[in-house]
């Protein structure tokens, strides 16, 4: 019996409850899985270590970056799932500005607060064994991970972008088709294009694919009629610190931040 454990940084823990909505999925598993930590769903605990750990949520605090070394002592695979796991989340958007100006705004006695000048993905602290995209992650790739690691092989998931998926489903391109500024070309696939679907923009809810050309896209925009600062903002979502889009997006906002 193999021991699964759940573990959540910061986060909305929406990734978490896609495990948790896999319901009778999970029902094929249960004679090879042990549910051994995950308090969003048991108070039971099953001491490590641990064969399979999946990480929700991202390092903001020096509390988190000591506990994720403690994680991934006890953890025999880490995989980090989600926007805010793998690429620091909605909360990276503090990595473009400074924290003091945010917890002296927000906070009346700021010096209490404890907590990291960015937001970062798991990766930027430990060793992490797989790396699944979404915000919040698609549930039939959530059973592919974990059923490869439970066979001890790397999980099949899609490289390649939303404009596949786009193609997949019969759907008319919004960008070519009605100008409306869309992130599918630099976006990695998993969410079955829905936004496309109904005739809006990608929002890159799956971060950046393996191969993609963002200046190519930011041209595109711009040749739509999208101003600079709005280039930065469509850069800067969900996927906001991931590398290929905060490169793009320091580019249109300005003072290179």
């Amino acid at each position: 019996m193999r021991k699964l454990a759940v573990w959540k940084f910061a986060s909305c823990d929406g990734c978490q409850l896609t495990l948790l909505n896999c319901e009778d999925d999970l029902l094929p598993l249960t004679d090879q899985v042990e549910i051994a930590y995950f308090p969003q769903a048991t108070r039971a605990v099953a001491a490590g270590p641990y064969d399979l750990s999946l990480v929700d949520g991202s390092i903001t605090t020096p509390a988190d970056a000591e506990r994720i070394r403690q994680v991934r002592a006890v953890s025999r695979r880490l995989v980090s799932i989600g926007a805010c796991a793998t690429a620091g989340g909605i909360q990276a958007l503090r990595n473009f500005s400074d924290i003091g100006d945010f917890s002296s705004a927000v906070y009346a006695r700021p010096e209490y607060i404890d907590t990291l000048a960015t937001s970062t993905p798991v990766a930027a602290h430990v060793p992490v064994d797989f790396e699944l995209n979404g915000c919040p992650i698609d549930k039939d790739q959530l059973l592919t991970v974990i059923t490869a690691f439970l066979r001890d092989s790397k999980p099949d998931i899609p490289s390649h972008s939303v404009c596949v998926e786009c193609k997949q489903r019969g759907t008319v391109c919004v960008m070519v088709a009605d100008g409306i500024p869309c992130m599918g070309p630099v976006t990695h696939a998993g969410c079955g294009a829905i936004c496309p679907s109904y005739g809006r923009g990608c929002y890159s809810c799956f971060g950046p694919q393996d191969t993609l050309n963002t200046r190519s896209l930011a041209g595109r925009f711009a040749f739509l009629g999208m101003p600079e600062p709005a280039v930065a903002r469509t850069f800067r979502t969900f996927y906001a610190a991931a590398p290929p889009f905060a490169t793009e997006s320091s580019m249109h906002s300005g003072g290179g931040r």
